[in-house]
């Protein structure tokens, strides 16, 4: 037979292209292990919680939902009357069975949760800088549960939130799952304020929106509940917030610390006017002595930093350049 393997032919292994054939495979196995390893190892189980800005700068990171322990029981509802619907979570569900969250009792009677004004104002706020073309991220300071943060992220806005409490972290974390929003909200797991550090904070058992830096201010309006002091990481916006995005609303409701949040937001603010963001925040003369401020010395602060025209509305002040 003509291709017949003869047995006196010498086999050679090191030839050139057996070489370079050797070389290319082992190349290409070694990349392909790496990728799979890197991959295995850095990337998040869970895509819905992906941060959509790297703060490769920033003295804090965000939020991590996917490794936050697990809310429940988990009570969600759609919001009445918005013009963008969105859902949230509870975190506070009342003294059962004697006094149950209004929103439970709500859910038992067939309704959707009662709409939240800031819901309504943030909405009313952003529909008007879509319709002037103008994009940006709206930050939402004292999160709470997200009302205001879910309120915008369904109209697409990216949000930057900060919450100290764990327990509103996570019916945030649950309202990133419900509203499919996890590529725009980055939340925080911070208070705000003038200085780097850690701060004492008050939680109020049962009424988890009232917690506040100040105790009298915690304890206010619900004098009978529980409250416990606990230590949370405090940093000023200016560290957080990235100097080339354009922020086109800043909303703070922090239970009278508004003072030292609007001190550690100076550069934020002093962005010039078309520029700087327009700003909520709570103005509640009582919260604000709580916390050894008032309404005089944020408004004096706020004028020389070119907010000339603020507006009242119900307890929270709108200004603008």
């Amino acid at each position: 037979m003509a291709n017949a393997w003869k047995k006196d032919r010498s086999i050679k292994f090191a030839t050139p292209k057996s070489i370079f054939l050797l070389f290319s495979t082992s190349l290409v196995l070694l990349t392909f292990f790496y990728l799979c390893t890197h991959t295995t190892t850095s990337s998040n189980p869970n895509p819905n919680f992906k941060t959509l800005i790297n703060l490769p700068n920033s003295l804090i990171q965000p939020f991590d939902c996917y490794k936050s322990p697990q809310s429940h029981p988990v009570i969600a509802n759609l919001v009445e009357g918005v013009k963008y619907p969105f859902l949230y979570s509870l975190s506070d569900f009342g003294t059962l069975p004697d006094k149950p969250h209004k929103n439970i009792v709500r859910i038992l009677k067939g309704k959707l949760f009662r709409r939240p004004d800031i819901s309504v104002t943030v909405q009313d706020l952003l529909e008007k800088k879509k319709a002037e073309g103008k994009t940006g991220i709206f930050i939402d300071v004292g999160a709470n549960v997200g009302m205001a943060t879910f309120a915008a992220a369904v109209m697409g806005f990216r949000v930057f939130a900060f919450e100290p409490v764990l327990e509103n972290l996570q019916s945030i974390c649950n309202g990133i799952y419900f509203n499919r929003v996890g590529d725009l909200v980055n939340v925080f797991e911070a208070a705000t304020s003038d200085q780097i550090g850690n701060i004492t904070f008050h939680k109020l058992v049962g009424r988890l929106d009232n917690s506040a830096v100040s105790a009298t201010g915690a304890k206010m309006a619900f004098k009978s509940n529980e409250e416990i002091e606990m230590k949370v990481r405090s940093i000023p916006l200016d560290k957080v917030i990235p100097e080339n995005e354009h922020v086109l609303l800043l909303k703070i409701d922090v239970q009278g610390w508004e003072y030292h949040v609007l001190k550690g937001a100076k550069k934020l603010l002093s962005r010039k006017k078309g520029e700087a963001p327009y700003l909520i925040y709570e103005e509640d003369e009582r919260l604000l002595q709580a916390s050894n401020s008032s309404s005089k010395e944020i408004r004096k602060y706020l004028g020389d930093l070119g907010y000339t025209h603020c507006v009242q509305q119900g307890t929270d002040a709108h200004c603008t350049k």
